[in-house]
């Protein structure tokens, strides 16, 4: 019930994240690069607050790595910056697809043997998001799938390294901190279009200090409980659950083929756990 919870928490922070992207970006409430700094500088102080009130402050230098940074650095500036020309259902697949490619393939280099089970579960899962998002596939601008491709990959390399983390809320709290001074440098390259209003920055620290701070914490500790491949499928759901938070928060349509995309993710996902619980 605890690796349920867990898991569930952080896959809905990422919906939420989501969510929270479209709001700003998709209404131009705010820039690409002013929304990314104020997200992850929002993340970096609310991780700091958190680990104080825990008694469990130390050195910035004793935690994170500059790699793990990197990787969550180049995940929010490309996430960001793909959106401006991606519809949400084509950022979806190639954010995702790529996200999977990554850590089944990385697992696979390590030795990782997925059995069958988990393939079909995976194969399962796919066959559904690319259902649900099909009908909204267009030849994406190079640019933009580029983008969101290399944020897959990033995001898909965040998540393999936390697999190891022993200190989850500090090792996150660390990563955070130390992806400041690079997105300082593309905040201070796109400054001449700096677009701020009161609302966007509110889903911004909302998506940073919430969606993506405590998310993230929470998804570094459940990710020990997760075999690559297991994280990877666990992922798909996520476009389903921002599809949910979009009907409830954005008013947008439910449809059948959310229904169907969303039985066959699920049923995907449950084939792969069934899979685990065997093992």
């Amino acid at each position: 019930m605890k690796i349920f919870l867990l898991t569930t928490l952080a896959l809905v922070a990422f919906a939420f994240n989501s969510i929270l992207c479209r709001m700003a970006l998709g209404k131009d409430e705010i820039d690409a690069a002013s929304f990314t700094a104020i997200r992850l500088a929002s993340g970096a102080i609310t991780l700091v607050v958190i680990a104080s009130l825990l008694s469990k402050t130390r050195s910035i230098r004793e935690t994170g790595h500059w790699g793990s940074a990197f990787y969550l650095f180049a995940y929010a500036v490309c996430f960001s910056f793909a959106y401006l020309g991606l519809t949400t259902g084509t950022g979806a697949l190639i954010l995702f697809g790529s996200v999977q490619m990554t850590m089944i393939a990385v697992s696979l280099v390590k030795g990782e043997r997925p059995r069958v089970w988990e393939w079909l579960g995976l194969f399962i899962a796919v066959g559904g998001l690319v259902y649900l998002v099909f009908p909204g596939l267009t030849s994406p601008p190079l640019v933009s799938s580029a983008l969101m491709a290399a944020a897959g990959i990033a995001w898909g390399a965040y998540s393999l390294r936390g697999r190891g983390s022993k200190d989850p809320l500090a090792d996150t709290m660390g990563n955070f901190v130390r992806s400041l001074p690079m997105i300082a440098v593309v905040a201070a390259v796109f400054y001449p279009q700096i677009h701020l209003s009161n609302r966007g920055i509110i889903l911004a620290i909302l998506s940073g200090a919430v969606a993506s701070g405590v998310g993230y914490t929470i998804w570094y500790t459940a990710l020990k409980f997760h075999t690559a491949t297991r994280a990877a499928v666990l992922q798909l759901s996520v476009p389903v659950i921002a599809a949910v938070g979009g009907i409830v928060f954005l008013a947008e349509t439910f449809s059948a083929r959310l229904l169907i995309a969303g039985i066959l993710i699920i049923s995907g996902i449950a084939i792969t756990i069934a899979e685990a619980r065997t093992k």
